[in-house]
């Protein structure tokens, strides 16, 4: 395992990038609602600012977009339809585990039962062309300058916060009464109130 490399990194550098995609997929989480309730909002599931599905989906895009990193035309057009493929999916399971979903985009035109719509799967890719083509360039030659010991404990100490973070939310959320209301309900009461 510590053998691992992706791009170069080692599996601390590596780690340390996948946190850096997942704080900045938190940061734009929380700008978007900022723009929409005119307050700020807490946008990952723990209480540690990371949304790590942007982290893991970073990860993925790397890998199933590698042949055509450098096509910014395909890059958008497959980056739309795979990253809205992972947000109805990511949809379907948070359904499963919680019978709710974070996000709303009933007042949206051209949504989809309020999980997808066309603004957010176009902003997918833009949001893709923007990491490959400026991006990770920053942010993979940052984390390379980071000495690789430091690195690795660095990235296991963020991996094991989070774990413990994520875990005790995890069972508070599934713990929550039937009768609170759904975060998605909310979110689109505070909206249509604007």
């Amino acid at each position: 395992m510590l053998d691992f490399t992706f791009r170069g990194m080692s599996i601390g550098q590596f780690l340390i990038w996948f946190f850096i995609y997942s704080f900045l997929g938190w940061a734009m989480e929380c700008v978007v609602i900022r723009i929409q309730l005119g307050r700020w909002e807490n946008r990952g599931f723990a209480r540690l600012p990371f949304c790590v599905i942007y982290g893991f989906g970073t990860f993925i895009a790397f890998n199933i977009f590698k042949p055509i990193e450098h096509n910014y035309i395909a890059l958008f057009i497959l980056g739309s339809i795979c990253a809205t493929a992972f947000e109805y999916a990511t949809a379907q399971v948070m359904l499963k585990l919680f019978g709710k979903v974070w996000w709303n985009y009933d007042h949206r035109p051209f949504n989809y039962k309020g999980i997808l719509c066309l603004e957010s799967t176009i902003g997918w890719g833009v949001l893709c062309i923007t990491i490959f083509g400026v991006v990770n360039y920053f942010v993979q030659g940052a984390v390379l300058l980071i000495d690789e010991r430091i690195a690795l404990y660095l990235g296991f100490s963020l991996v094991c916060a989070y774990l413990l973070d994520f875990g005790t939310n995890f069972i508070n959320r599934i713990n929550l009464p039937e009768t609170d209301e759904s975060n998605t309900q909310s979110l689109l009461a505070r909206i249509r109130r604007r």
